[in-house]
């Protein structure tokens, strides 16, 4: 069946479900980078972390101290002096345990990253299904306006593949 400009529905249609794949990608990256980034604000909301001391401050001036830090599952573990949190105003806002506000702070392995790889792994997957779809299309399809559509989003999807592997690799999370 052709169309008006001389492609098929066929090439339409699978160029739409490319298309389409690449949109959910696309949604899923920015949903998974939202997720993570509202996770980290909630749970450390009001506390400024200071690296050069390894310590946590709250809002109300008090610190958090390391009181573990396991290696090997890449996280440390920062608590207030249960003293100054039981005698907090904010306290019932804050927290709830008798020990003191604690606050977990993960490295590149930690579970959350983890989260994020696999939302990148099946990012990269969309768009690879994405291009194998295309390029039986360029196979099938002959005239040349769509082969030049189908290389050019090709080639967009190219490079995207590249970039997000690259930031996979890199860096192991996403940004």
């Amino acid at each position: 069946m052709r169309l008006l400009s001389g492609g098929s529905l066929e090439f339409v249609l699978m160029l739409g479900y490319a298309l389409s794949l690449a949109i959910i990608a696309v949604v899923l990256e920015r949903a998974a980078r939202y997720a993570a980034r509202r996770s980290h604000q909630i749970s450390t909301a009001g506390f400024t972390y200071h690296p050069e001391r390894d310590v946590w401050r709250c809002p109300k001036d008090q610190h958090l101290f390391p009181i573990l830090s396991d290696s090997l599952k890449g996280v440390v573990v920062y608590r207030a002096p249960a003293s100054a949190c039981n005698s907090c105003p904010s306290k019932a806002a804050c927290t709830d345990s008798a020990d003191g506000r604690q606050i977990e702070r993960r490295d590149l392995d930690s579970i959350e990253h983890g989260m994020q790889r696999f939302h990148r792994v099946l990012s990269v997957m969309l768009f690879v299904l994405a291009s194998l779809i295309l390029v039986i299309e360029l196979f099938r399809t002959s005239p040349l306006y769509s082969r030049l559509a189908l290389l050019a989003t090709l080639i967009v999807f190219y490079k995207i593949i590249e970039r997000l592997c690259t930031d996979l690799g890199e860096r192991g999370k996403i940004q």
